[in-house]
């Protein structure tokens, strides 16, 4: 009797000892794709240096096999939801445990608030394609929210939680790791790094404006200052003066770039908290209701990194703000995007979702598909995919060269591996001129790589050559997308794979809804495509022109891209061009609808069709409705015998040209004349010289960071007195802005 009393007493301590443990079930149902989470807790919580992994039961009753995820709650690890206390800590230790499990891991957020805190957050250098250059950020360390490195088979299940950062920060960061899904999370800034202000009153001198509760600001000597919240320490983590704008109409849901209002004010009068008085010898152009949008130009962040990845889904995420450029795939495989939202929260009354670029593949290979998405208020293009051009500088070696990264925002990255395809491009025509396998790859500095090829490097190759990576060139799939409030254009494509863009909406745009480009002289984005199709879209009053094929090289020897097709779109459009193409080989436009949605009073003041150096080109079987909509097709050095038209579209052809060689700028010889700006973009390759190189694709541009306001003025000095018959100027070939209004 002895003996069994003890044995009770024993088993009641255990009882007891459990009822005051918390305890976790927890099952992951796939069928409504999501965590349920029950917490029973009898008694306090057992704080434990150490917590143990919580393995997922189906029911709680099944046991564990290779195929059952294991559930890893943050909670568990010390994050406190709707507190506003710093999750990034216990977030890191959740995500050592997960990295621990052998096999699928769920990383659970129980929906809520985390707060995320720039102080304690991951912090490592990461090299960015299209970010900021050396002397705009010299330190590339990103500080990170969530690290997920070298990891394999991991979700991040957010179960609609929103994660809200504190300071400049990259919200994930996917390094070297496979089979990563991140879904039913949104993410925001505390304090945006983007500041509004919405315009109250407007006279001749004068602009009161209210600024968004959001935009925190501080006066001093008259001007304005904006403002982050305070760090831990109370200080600031960020602040700003001047900066560049972008103007928002509501009405017509648009947004395009201008002036800083704010900073080109003589003086700031505080009228009331969050009521300014900017006064101004001539206010600007506006209307009462126009928000303006004002940032700083240093892409120090990203919104999102996936690096050296493969297999990595987005689902169901929401990104209410992104720091720099949003999310970046650089030298990844196999990428989704699918169910994803770019758009202020609401109840913010924010305007501008992000600060450049919302999705940008750099060097991406495998599948690339971007699904049934939304994009709202970027300050740059929505989806840009494309390679990087690296120009040779050297030959040390018969089999060995040395490349250089040349654009100013772009270096530092690894952009060769062993076996990779490369191809030779010749920078002014853009055409290949030789290709190679590279061997090894050996980052010299920064800016430079030596190559080593299986096999000697041709002797034609010498400088004027760039070196594309064609082994890193995705398929791409961009469907069901949504995409307004772009002040630039919607997708820009520069890839070898086969790609479709289809039943997608493109509102608004205020450059083209689509762009392929590629280039070696400017932004050295690579990538000529050679299977492109576009259907089943719908335009609404896109820039102009609303689809354009413009590689941007300076001399013809050939076609840059080849094989694309056009069918079954929806055109809605202004005075503007539905299709310029250049230096393209095979085009098929058909059967696709173009209306006129306002009468035009000059029909065929812009040409419907401007085709340059182009072949194998058919335009048939497409309808024209509206008043004076645009039916003229521009023959610009195509030959006729190239281009085949369908009568029944009762199109206008003309074959004369109408880009005209200014005589001064002709065989790109500046010698005889020099171009001096009052102003220039030098920074963005908006040099005075660009406008008489004789290259379309370039052009002189003020400066904008910081804003120069107008007027500004270029002027072109002969070398020697001469007889001056005429000019001819060709305005901007792309975009809105920069026309020339008096000579």
């Amino acid at each position: 009797m002895k003996q069994s009393r003890k044995i009770v007493v024993f088993m009641l301590f255990v009882l007891a000892t459990w009822m005051l443990t918390p305890y976790y079930a927890m099952a992951y149902d796939d069928a409504s794709n999501a965590i349920m989470h029950d917490v029973v807790q009898e008694g306090s919580w057992i704080q434990q240096d150490t917590p143990s992994v919580v393995d997922a039961t189906y029911g709680g009753e099944q046991p564990k096999s290779a195929s059952m995820p294991t559930v890893i709650d943050v909670t568990y690890y010390g994050a406190k939801p709707n507190t506003q206390e710093d999750s990034a800590v216990p977030v890191q230790r959740a995500i050592a445990a997960a990295a621990a499990v052998d096999g699928p891991v769920i990383l659970n957020f129980p929906e809520g608030r985390y707060d995320f805190y720039a102080e304690d957050a991951e912090k490592r250098p990461y090299y960015i394609s299209n970010t900021a250059s050396e002397s705009e950020n010299p330190d590339v360390t990103k500080t990170i929210g969530l690290l997920l490195k070298d990891m394999k088979q991991v979700t991040v299940e957010g179960n609609g939680s929103l994660f809200m950062l504190h300071g400049k920060m990259t919200t994930f960061v996917i390094d070297q790791s496979e089979d990563i899904e991140i879904r039913n999370v949104r993410v925001d800034y505390e304090r945006p790094t983007m500041s509004e202000v919405k315009v109250l009153e407007i006279s001749s001198n004068y602009m009161d404006v209210e600024v968004n509760q959001d935009s925190l600001y501080e006066i001093r000597g008259g001007q304005v200052y904006w403002v982050s919240e305070p760090n831990k320490a109370g200080a600031r983590y960020w602040e700003f003066k001047d900066g560049i704008a972008q103007e928002y109409d509501p009405d017509q849901n648009i947004t395009w770039r201008t002036g800083n209002p704010v900073s080109s004010a003589t003086s700031v009068q505080e009228l009331k908290a969050n009521t300014l008085r900017l006064n101004y010898n001539q206010a600007p152009n506006t209307a009462v209701g126009h928000v303006f949008q004002i940032r700083d130009g240093v892409r120090s962040q990203v919104g999102s990194f996936i690096h050296k990845s493969k297999n990595v889904t987005w689902k169901h995420v929401t990104m209410h703000y992104t720091h720099g450029l949003g999310i970046i795939g650089q030298f990844s495989e196999n990428l989704t995007f699918e169910d994803m939202t770019f758009a202020p929260r609401e109840e913010t009354g924010r305007t501008a979702t992000g600060f450049a670029d919302f999705i940008q593949a750099s060097g991406v290979k495998g599948k690339l598909k971007i699904m049934n998405s939304t994009f709202r208020g970027a300050h740059d293009d929505v989806i840009n995919v494309h390679g990087t051009h690296l120009e040779v500088v050297r030959k040390p070696a018969p089999n060995q060269i040395v490349v250089r990264f040349m654009h100013h925002q772009t270096y530092g990255f690894e952009a060769f591996f062993p076996g990779d395809a490369i191809e030779f491009i010749d920078n002014s025509t853009l055409t290949s001129v030789g290709s190679g396998k590279v061997v090894q790859a050996t980052r010299m500095n920064d800016r430079e790589i030596t190559l080593t090829l299986e096999e000697d490097v041709p002797p034609t190759i010498g400088t004027g050559v760039v070196i594309e990576n064609a082994t890193w060139a995705p398929e791409v799939e961009i469907k069901g997308n949504h995409f307004s409030r772009i002040p630039t254009r919607g997708i820009l494509l520069s890839t070898r794979g086969k790609s479709i863009i289809e039943d997608n909406v493109f509102e608004r745009m205020q450059m083209s809804g689509i762009l392929i480009a590629s280039d070696a002289q400017t932004w050295y984005e690579s990538g000529m495509v050679q299977d492109v199709t576009i259907r089943n879209n719908t335009f609404i009053e896109n820039g102009n022109p609303v689809i354009q094929i413009h590689p941007e090289n300076t001399k013809y020897a050939g076609p840059v891209h080849r094989n694309i097709n056009i069918e079954g779109n929806t055109f809605q459009m202004l005075d503007n061009t539905v299709l310029f193409a250049k230096s393209t080989d095979g085009i098929r436009f058909s059967n696709n609808k173009i209306t006129r949605t306002h009468p035009n009073t000059n029909p065929n003041e812009q040409v419907a069709f401007h085709l340059l150096e182009s072949n194998h080109i058919s335009i048939e079987g497409n309808e024209f409705e509206g008043e004076g909509v645009n039916r003229t097709v521009l023959l610009d050095r195509t030959p006729a015998d190239e281009v085949t038209i369908s009568p029944e579209q009762q199109l206008h052809v003309n074959d004369k040209g109408v880009l005209k060689s200014i005589s001064i700028a002709a065989g790109n010889d500046q010698t005889t004349v020099k171009a001096t700006a009052s102003s220039e973009a030098t920074q963005y390759n908006g040099d005075a010289k660009y406008a008489i190189d004789g290259n379309p694709s370039t052009f002189w541009h003020s400066q904008w960071i910081p804003y120069a306001p107008l007027p500004q003025s270029i002027t072109l000095e002969l070398s020697m007195k001469s007889v001056v018959s005429g000019l001819s100027y060709l305005p901007r070939q792309e975009g809105y802005n920069g026309n020339i209004t008096r000579l």
